[in-house]
């Protein structure tokens, strides 16, 4: 869309109709003491075709992934979207962030919600689920912060394996809340150390991801039947939800509340985001749920209606007594993940969780067989950990050079894995894809 500028003949109408004589008159009741009373620091105005030459320069100093060979997860994931859901998406009927408060002209936008809230329900395994989270950072420290108000314990334990962002959010959230956290070591395994859970007392919660951010598939079996012997909550977290396709979700393995990032259902990477964040629980935790819960019901003439239920959550209605921060509807992202998960359906969706398992475990044994070290030897999801040799650093910045990402370094995150790699494989990479990484690689 182009921008039409007001002429000074429009402001000036504008402003008759208001009431006032110039634009600075709108905002008198700033104290001058507030304002910049200096000119902004802009270049030049440059008119249309210049401007698009100019952001096209702009453009072209940056990488695209879609030029690149990305093997990078960790917390955002490349797949392919069926062509239907950008489509429907993009419908002016759904374009719209407005809060659905009004059910009598708000059916639709509730019904999407209620649609995604069901499928996130079967896809976890567990009773309910909520919406509006912007994302699985903020959705984990939600969920913890409902275990501390469940439990009136305060101290909570995370897994050094979750993911290290989520970590940091986590602590942002805890620290005004007076919250301790401590963290959970892992083991020579890649898992996060159930032993050290069991030493550890008073604690409201603890939180586990898996797949976890080394692409292991953790024991939340374990981790439930340990937390709930200490009377806390057990939650586990994820940013890969495709590995629910496959694996066995958190609602069997005795999970209380399930946090994570649904970035991976059919939300593009687009230069880091958007996310959205998936949040649910059992039924014993369902009142303490933050974010939007919509319910199906029937009006006084017998017709299937939906509702925001529940409501004690909002903050329009207990201010600050509300269970929850989340005050703009993230329904779009919400919308999108629900097309995407009704166009794959069960079996699509189990399909492509085993094709991506499939060609990572392809890439980690072509890699092992040219003989680069896997570092951890537990199953996983999607990523997996290898150490190159010493110097790979200059075969890292050529590969860059060929338009490939060969991996995330780990010491960033972990200063004892200097030297590891975080490999991630999805259905975007052709076999070929991978050959040539294994070739380049050990070269």
């Amino acid at each position: 869309m182009r921008y039409l500028p007001h002429t000074p003949e429009d402001i000036h109408e504008m402003l008759k109709v208001i009431g006032v004589d110039t634009v600075d008159d709108l905002f008198h009741t700033i104290p001058d003491a507030c304002r910049n009373s200096t000119p902004m620091d802009l270049p030049p105005a440059m008119s249309e075709w210049d401007l698009n030459a100019h952001m096209d320069s702009l453009a072209a100093t940056m990488a695209s992934s879609n030029e690149y060979r990305v093997f990078i997860g960790a917390g955002s994931y490349n797949h392919h979207i069926p062509s239907s859901v950008p489509y429907l998406l993009s419908r002016s009927e759904f374009a719209t962030a407005y809060t659905p408060y009004q059910p009598e002209i708000s059916q639709g936008t509730l019904q999407g919600i209620y649609e995604f809230q069901t499928l996130v329900t079967r896809l976890l395994g567990m009773d309910v689920a909520t919406a509006s989270h912007y994302d699985g950072a903020t959705g984990l420290s939600e969920a913890l912060l409902m275990a501390v108000k469940k439990t009136k314990r305060k101290k909570v334990a995370v897994s050094v394996l979750c993911h290290p962002f989520h970590r940091e959010v986590i602590r942002t959230y805890m620290d005004p809340a007076g919250v301790e956290v401590v963290e959970v070591p892992y083991t020579p395994e890649g898992r996060t150390d159930l032993k050290a859970l069991e030493a550890m007392d008073d604690l409201a919660a603890v939180a586990v991801q898996s797949p976890n951010f080394f692409g292991v598939v953790e024991d939340l079996k374990g981790f439930s039947d340990t937390i709930h012997a200490k009377k806390g909550v057990m939650i586990g977290s994820f940013t890969e939800a495709i590995a629910w396709g496959l694996m066995k979700n958190p609602g069997r393995q005795g999970v209380d509340i399930v946090a994570g990032d649904g970035q991976s259902l059919g939300i593009p990477k687009a230069f880091g985001g958007p996310g959205l964040g998936l949040l649910a629980s059992t039924k014993a935790h369902m009142r303490q749920l933050p974010g939007r819960l919509v319910g199906a019901t029937t009006d006084l003439d017998g017709k299937r209606g939906f509702v925001l239920t529940l409501a004690a959550r909002e903050q329009h209605i207990r201010r600050e007594k509300a269970t929850s921060n989340i005050c703009s509807n993230n329904g779009l992202c919400a919308l999108n993940a629900a097309m995407y998960m009704a166009s794959l359906g069960g079996s699509g969706f189990r399909r492509l969780a085993q094709i991506n398992h499939n060609k990572a475990e392809y890439l980690k044994k072509a890699l092992a067989g040219a003989g680069v070290e896997i570092t951890f030897a537990s199953p996983t999801f999607n990523e997996f950990v290898v150490k190159f040799p010493k110097g790979f650093e200059a075969t890292y910045e050529r590969l860059l050079a060929k338009m490939v990402v060969a991996g995330l370094p780990l010491e960033r995150f972990y200063p004892e894995l200097q030297g590891h790699y975080l490999l991630c494989v999805t259905e975007t990479l052709s076999k070929t894809d991978l050959d040539q990484l294994v070739k380049e690689v050990t070269a």
